[in-house]
């Protein structure tokens, strides 16, 4: 069959990926943003799946919504793989979700599950790992969360059943590069029990670093006298597609995407000045260009939109709306407002889009935050983007002239990127407690590592044009290696030198709690032993360590800002803002002009059409 009716034949990345031995039980393929990983994975899996080494695939995604975005390709390919008569339907690994396929469904009482089609008994028993959360992982096809196959690995009810279900399918890991050190760490042992066991996975990324690719290969903790330099490390080959080899890792070349891409790229240190901001997305948005801006946290994000929309006068319709409700795109809004703004981003920025009237027309400001990045396939004229880490930054220009077209804008023809920085000659101001800085540093709350930072501010000084996919491993390993890093504390003095070993503790700390919640695979299960018994109350073990959220559930339910007909039944409030506030079983809500208003305690909330946020 053809599995790929949008590709006349395969680029250099996903012919190499095809052709390193199926048998290999680990492959890590490196690439740029946009250059076809995704397909490079599903066409091995194939291939694997005629050879008889696999069952299925779990394809394991960072974020819910880059996996409820992916559900609906890999559905597609699945349509095309298998004859109708033998077909399984993709699952939908995402809590909150019961989809098979492109069928929905609804959970009822005593465990009962409706289904939209009417599904007869024989259907429902093939869906039956659709229904529950901790059966997921016993599909023969699915398409979620890597928290989920993380659960694998963990000290929590199924977990062994979970990773029994696991080990013949090819478990597939994008954009690992985006793990904390814990999630690191639990990902480690969940791919080691999943390699010990017979199974087989492939992982995916843009920007993984020399020393987490050595890592990831190894079966043993690697030494760091052992990594290499940061010299050796940049003449790496990339792309390249790595494998094990004995005493290390093989890391072949995969020759050229046919997709290079020259970046101009400038900063500019207004990163806390949003009228600035504003009208540097104005001025592009009336010459006609699609323009994207990314900030580092939801608040910067929603003030740079309110001051578009003061600057903007009666060019307000160069503002991104949702059937004519103007707004922004980030996490905070309810579960289908947020699936709406998806859908309205992908069509007004994503490849399908309608051409410009004019080189001079179909200009647009769309405003958001880290959930841009990820998940959505989108193309814009310029990008504007926060100070974040080089790897961050890289995933953000994957956004950037990401496809080929004949309608740019005269001054967009070559892509643009801006980086906002704070108006100093280093970051070392941010270091001291109490800066707002867009979510930098260790009181930022966002990207704490300074020293990543600064270097990555260094790069965007450096070199006015990034080449990209050429650039990418200096890129990276100048910003990520451990060597590179410590020249920014030999050079920046004590202060530096505390930041760092702040960090390096928390990092510690953050590995130590996951060795405490890795599930012991070499122990007997039956075995009187702590290390193999579970904790008393499942929730201390969690697969990410950061910012906890609670729901809260509305009665009555209040309509949603950019549908009145369609109701919101809860939202998620991060646990910071209630200060220890009980919430009730149901919370009453009050209308306001193009929203609601609701209250926990003593803490008082508005969401509307810039999201939910404090009053």
């Amino acid at each position: 069959p053809v599995l790929f009716p949008h590709i006349d034949a395969p680029n250099a990345i996903q012919q190499a990926a095809a052709d390193t031995p199926l048998d290999e039980p680990l492959v890590i393929i490196e690439s740029e943003t946009g250059s076809g990983k995704t397909e490079a994975a599903l066409w091995r899996f194939a291939r694997m799946y005629d050879a008889g080494l696999v069952d299925g695939l779990y394809f394991a995604l960072p974020t819910r919504a880059a996996a409820t975005q992916l559900h609906g390709r890999i559905t597609r390919f699945v349509e095309r793989m298998f004859p109708p008569e033998n077909r399984p339907e993709t699952v939908l690994a995402v809590p909150g979700y019961v989809r098979a396929g492109d069928i929905g469904g609804h959970h009822l009482q005593n465990y009962e599950v409706w289904w939209d089609d009417h599904a007869n008994a024989a259907t429902r028993s093939r869906r039956w790992a659709a229904e529950s959360a901790k059966r997921y992982l016993a599909a023969q096809i699915a398409v979620g969360t890597v928290d989920q196959a993380m659960m694998a690995a963990l000290k929590v009810r199924h977990s062994h059943m979970r990773a029994a279900c696991l080990s013949r399918n090819l478990l597939v890991v994008d954009e690992v590069h985006a793990s904390d050190p814990y999630m690191r760490r639990v990902q480690k042992a969940l791919l080691d029990a999943h390699l010990e066991a017979g199974g087989y996975a492939l992982m995916m990324s843009a920007t993984l670093g020399s020393v987490a690719r050595r890592q990831w290969l190894s079966a043993a903790r690697i030494d760091p006298n052992d990594a290499p330099s940061v010299d050796e490390a940049i003449v790496a080959p990339y792309p390249a597609v790595s494998v094990m080899a004995p005493g290390g890792e093989n890391v072949a070349p995969a020759g050229e995407s046919q997709q290079e891409k020259s970046v101009g790229i400038t900063a500019e240190p207004i990163i806390q000045d949003f009228g600035q901001v504003a009208e540097l997305a104005l001025r592009a948005a009336r010459a006609g260009a699609k323009t994207l801006i990314v900030r580092n946290t939801v608040s910067n994000a929603v003030a740079t939109q309110e001051a578009l929309e003061q600057a903007a006068g009666n060019d307000r319709a160069l503002l991104f709306s949702v059937d004519g409700i103007t707004t922004l795109h980030h996490s905070r809004f309810a579960l289908d407002d947020r699936h709406l703004l998806d859908r309205e981003v992908e069509m007004r920025l994503g490849k399908e889009r309608p051409p410009a009237p004019s080189p001079s027309k179909g200009g647009l400001v769309v405003v958001g935050t880290q959930t841009l990045e990820q998940s959505l396939d989108i193309d814009a004229d310029l990008l504007i983007t926060d100070l974040c880490p080089v790897d961050v930054l890289l995933q953000r220009i994957g956004r950037l002239h990401r496809h080929r077209r004949e309608d740019r804008p005269t001054g967009y023809d070559k892509p643009v990127c801006i980086v906002l920085t704070p108006p100093s000659d280093d970051l070392s101001s941010l270091l001291a407690g109490g800066q707002n800085a867009n979510g930098l540093g260790p009181h930022g709350f966002v990207y704490r590592n300074l020293h990543s930072l600064e270097a990555t501010r260094r790069l965007v000084n450096e070199y006015a044009d990034w080449r990209i996919p050429e650039m990418n491993r200096k890129l990276v390993e100048r910003a990520t290696h451990p060597e590179a890093l410590a020249r920014i504390t030999e050079e920046l003095g004590e202060a530096w030198k505390a930041h760092a070993n702040d960090n390096t503790g928390g990092y510690i700390a953050d590995r130590q709690t996951a060795r405490n919640h890795i599930l012991r695979t070499d122990r007997s299960f039956y075995e009187d032993n702590r290390e193999v018994c579970f904790p008393g109350i499942e929730e201390t073990v969690r697969t990410r360590l950061g910012e906890d959220r609670l729901e809260v559930a509305f009665d009555p339910q209040p309509p949603s800002p950019f549908d009145p007909t369609r109701r919101i039944d809860r939202l998620e409030l991060p646990l910071r803002w209630l200060s220890g506030a009980e919430v009730p079983e149901k919370v009453e809500t009050t209308p306001t002009d193009g929203g609601f208003e609701f209250a926990v305690g003593s803490h008082k909330f508005r969401c509307d059409r810039l999201g939910l946020r404090q009053v």
